[in-house]
């Protein structure tokens, strides 16, 4: 049998299926059914209803975020937070080549261009030292401390490093690279629901953050994200935007600025009072199928991502180095040709038509990791015991 019919054959083994197996996939119960349900039979199914609250309470607990504003998906969240950070048109934003293209929309949509970075070898985050390396070379501070790129005079407003697969970007050496060139940190922690740096939760390092409850994510509401804030005057600001920027009042409709309809519907923010509960589960399983995974490719020419020594992940996505590309071809079209999805990394940014010529440094490792990388199904089986 060849490696990647074992390796079908391993993940087949442990969901215990002959149907096709996805890279993750939403698990309801009737704790879920219960919630929704509550939420149509009282009629407040949109932006009004106490599970919007409710769930961005139970955020905000969990992550230790000053408090959480919840939105209609993560790429709202990211649009929003990048806004209330003071992206302007023309504005340069710092992140990594190796993301999902939701990171560099938020940044093109509010007029501001990429300028993209390569990731770390362990973290498969925006890497500190090529960050500043790129820095030293390409960006000086005026005399206000504002960081301007020497080439095209545009000021490098914020970097966005996003913890990729739910793994932890190196946070320490991030934050002292923006503090020294006046940048300002917002967090893509789309993928990092239940993952700790050094013990603190992924999303509450920057000024602001993002998160995703997308089908895919660890826990979902369906379409849905949430902006994560620092401070609770960023907080009334987040809320303030993604609620038309309406001025409270018993029956007038005032609006003193531009706002945005970002706000969650109350229909998914039920659902997301459901799956938190199930968070920690999850996560321990879906640490536990890593392990499972570690094992088997040990003694293999295969090399699965692992959490780095400072964090704890969720392992959102589990991730295999293949070799060479030939064989991460040809392990991507054997598994997927028996019913095992496997994909590859996204596209690289700077390989789209539409970013292709942004500003970049050397993508040595993001270009690696195009060229062998393969995710894996990573849905926890609550079959299994932790």
């Amino acid at each position: 049998m060849r490696f990647p019919q074992k390796l079908s054959a391993f993940i087949r083994e442990y969901y215990d299926t002959d149907s096709s197996i996805p890279l993750h996939k939403p698990q309801f119960d009737d704790h879920e059914k219960d919630k929704v349900l509550d939420t149509i039979q009282s009629s407040f199914v949109s932006s009004v209803g106490v599970y919007v609250d409710e769930f961005e309470k139970k955020i905000s607990n969990y992550t230790g975020s000053c408090q959480t504003v919840a939105t209609v998906n993560g790429s709202s969240a990211l649009y929003c937070a990048l806004y209330i950070a003071g992206v302007k048109p023309g504005d340069l934003v710092i992140t990594q080549a190796l993301t999902f293209v939701a990171t560099c929309n938020a940044i093109a949509q509010l007029q501001a261009s990429p300028i993209f970075i390569d990731v770390n070898r362990t973290s498969l985050g925006l890497c500190p030292f090529a960050l500043e390396d790129y820095l030293e070379l390409n960006a000086m501070l005026d005399e206000s401390g504002t960081c301007i790129h020497k080439v095209t005079q545009q000021v490098i407003r914020a970097a966005v490093p996003m913890h990729t697969f739910g793994h932890p970007a190196q946070l320490d050496e991030l934050v002292a690279v923006c503090n020294r060139w006046g940048l300002l940190l917002i967090e893509d922690a789309a993928e990092s629901l239940g993952s700790f740096y050094k013990g603190q939760h992924t999303g509450t390092f920057g000024e602001l953050a993002a998160l995703s409850f997308n089908g895919n994510k660890v826990i979902t509401t369906g379409g849905g994200g949430a902006i994560l804030c620092r401070t609770t005057c960023l907080g009334a600001r987040a809320k303030h935007l993604t609620t038309t920027a309406k001025i409270a009042h018993e029956y007038e409709y005032d609006h003193d600025e531009l706002g945005f309809n970002f706000r969650m519907p109350n229909l998914n923010a039920a659902l997301g009072c459901a799956q938190i509960s199930k968070l920690d589960r999850y996560v321990e399983i879906k640490r536990e199928l890593a392990r499972d995974y570690q094992s088997f490719f040990q003694r293999t020419d295969y090399i699965l991502v692992k959490e780095p020594e400072y964090a704890k992940s969720n392992y959102w996505l589990n991730a295999v180095i293949c070799p060479t590309k030939k064989l991460r071809d040809d392990l991507l079209e054997v598994t997927n040709s028996e019913g095992v999805m496997t994909r590859p990394v996204w596209r690289l940014m700077n390989h789209l038509p539409m970013y292709k010529n942004s500003l970049r440094g050397p993508l040595p490792i993001s270009e690696w990791l195009s060229d062998c990388l393969v995710n894996l199904p990573s849905t926890p089986n609550l079959r299994q015991t932790v």
